[in-house]
């Protein structure tokens, strides 16, 4: 008995002195966490407005249609690891884009075709983020599977006026295409060598281009390569199928650039730049292509 009170007295006297010392040197370690506090939360990253974590403001861009899956895919996996960032999209045309930008009405262009000499000459600056296949896209109903560069030309400039020149049946050809200052237009007269198309229709989108193709059994048009679904036909163009592989390997000869356009000497606000950046990074290539896009 008398042992066992002494090992408990022994124990309540430890008790008591660790209580003593955890009081002494609590108050020490508190102060000491509080100079930790004040210095961590000085050099600390999530304490930093300047930091990756809480980067905050908008990101203004406009430009390319075609690039619309694009900028939906960077947009939403860019704002899940910046939530307070908030980054707009308008479709208008690259044109339209490009002149934003220039203009300084957006931080960032969106332009669907390689920047021309006269738009660098006024301080454009091309940052190339994806590649694109412009498909020339008929109605499933249409026979004709595979065009040459040749024909495609002589399609939109009315010399080929018929689908029976191309083996197809006795039908008169609809020339449908982009209206003027549309991105994928000026790429896909510039690669294929046309400068007047001849028209039957233009439109103001993708989207219009590709619905009215469907809808028409004798009409031929063009259309971003992501942007292509079921309701039409891709036609081979010199036998090479347009595709993500036939793109990146440069055998699809029809083909042209996804651009962000910035201006050269303005800085862009760091959200922008954070954005931009982003775009143009390793580790978006896999979102790019589920985009129906190719990284370059």
């Amino acid at each position: 008995m008398k042992r066992v009170c002494s090992l408990l007295l022994a124990l309540m006297l430890a008790l008591s002195l660790a209580a003593c010392g955890s009081t002494n040197n609590g108050a020490a370690d508190n102060g000491g966490a509080a100079n930790d506090t004040t210095n961590n939360s000085a050099n600390d990253p999530a304490d930093n407005g300047d930091a990756a974590g809480t980067l905050s403001g908008v990101v203004n861009t406009d430009g390319s249609t075609s690039m619309a899956d694009v900028m939906a895919v960077l947009e939403e996996t860019f704002e899940e690891v910046n939530p307070d960032v908030n980054v707009n999209y308008s479709g208008t045309g690259s044109g339209a884009g490009i002149e934003a930008v220039l203009a300084g009405t957006v931080d960032i262009g969106l332009s669907s075709r390689a920047l021309k000499d006269e738009e660098k000459a006024e301080g454009a600056v091309e940052n190339i983020v994806a590649l694109d296949g412009v498909a020339v896209v008929v109605n499933p109903d249409n026979g004709v599977e595979d065009l040459s560069v040749e024909q495609i030309a002589q399609i939109f400039t009315g010399e080929i006026t018929n689908w029976s020149e191309l083996g197809g049946e006795d039908l008169e050809i609809a020339v449908l295409g982009r209206e003027d200052g549309s991105g994928t237009r000026s790429a896909f007269e510039e690669i294929v060598g046309v400068e007047n198309c001849v028209y039957k229709n233009e439109y103001g989108s993708t989207g219009d281009v590709i619905g009215n193709v469907a809808s028409n059994p004798n009409a031929i048009g063009y259309a971003s390569l992501s942007a292509v679904d079921d309701t039409v036909k891709a036609v081979k163009v010199n036998g090479v199928a347009p595709s993500e592989d036939t793109v990146k390997d440069g055998t699809y000869e029809i083909q042209r650039p996804f651009v962000m356009v910035t201006k050269e000497g303005t800085e862009l606000s760091e959200a922008a730049q954070a954005f931009l950046d982003y775009a143009m990074s390793d580790e978006v290539a896999e979102y790019i292509a589920a985009a129906g896009a190719v990284a370059p």
